[in-house]
């Protein structure tokens, strides 16, 4: 796994050395590579005890700021919370399919979760499958026909689970025909996105997905458009994240 300056990536807690914390960042299939978060990066303002935010084992989601001869230096405050819902859900997924591997091939699941993260990740491997992306086949190799089947079975099966992106936005105008301008700079995103009325001018805007991401570009894609509407209709425009 390369790591990069701006990455977001899941870390296991390892020890508390004074005011800095030590942690193995999850890699695929490589020995964990250790990094180190400072006091002034796990949160905010004063922080009396450090165990209060960080304990030993304890799974946590941090960005890279820095990698410096082979240092990684990472920090927990910096990462919203859509980030850190990303990366667990990602996390969690994986675990399920390792579970659903196990399942069927029993003592070769390690051996091929070995191989599996000589690539990519088991949760990357199964989903680009899953979603059509790489062919079966690339399974097919590793586990078998049979086998292959029967997991794609039941990956097939499972009730994929929705994400929800909102975003509040606000459109005001003067004009004497202000509620039609309003609903015409509404008008295209009402077909993709659930808009309800807030109040004095504030609208929530809900997109949902079984990919995050998706769900996330589609939303930005849909205030762009209703931004670019509005200020050709003459109407202020202004956002504000949900998360």
């Amino acid at each position: 796994m390369t790591l990069e300056e701006g990455d977001t990536v899941l870390c296991t807690v390892d020890r508390i050395e004074g005011t800095t914390v030590f942690v193995h960042i999850e890699s695929n299939g490589e020995k964990s590579k250790e990094g180190s978060i400072v006091v002034s990066e796990i949160s905010p303002g004063r922080i009396r005890n450090l165990r209060d935010y960080v304990v030993p084992k304890k799974k946590i989601v941090c960005k890279i700021l820095r990698i410096s001869r082979g240092n990684v230096e990472l920090s927990l405050r910096r990462v919203t919370n859509k980030e850190k819902k990303e990366v667990m859900n990602m996390y969690k997924q994986e675990k399920r399919y390792e579970s659903i591997l196990k399942t069927i091939l029993k003592d070769k699941t390690d051996s091929t979760i070995k191989k599996i993260k000589e690539t990519s990740s088991v949760y990357d491997f199964i989903k680009s499958i899953k979603d059509g992306v790489s062919p079966p086949k690339k399974l097919e190799n590793i586990v078998g026909k049979n086998e292959s089947e029967k997991i794609l079975e039941i990956i097939s099966k499972e009730k994929q689970k929705k994400s929800v992106v909102k975003k509040e936005i606000s459109l005001k105008t003067t004009k004497s025909n202000g509620l039609s301008l309003i609903k015409e700079s509404l008008s295209g995103a009402s077909k993709k996105a659930d808009i309800i009325y807030i109040a004095a001018g504030k609208y929530s805007l809900k997109v949902e997905s079984s990919d995050l991401k998706k769900a996330d570009h589609e939303l930005q894609e849909l205030i762009k458009d209703i931004e670019k509407k509005a200020k050709k209709l003459g109407i202020e425009f202004n956002e504000k994240w949900k998360r």
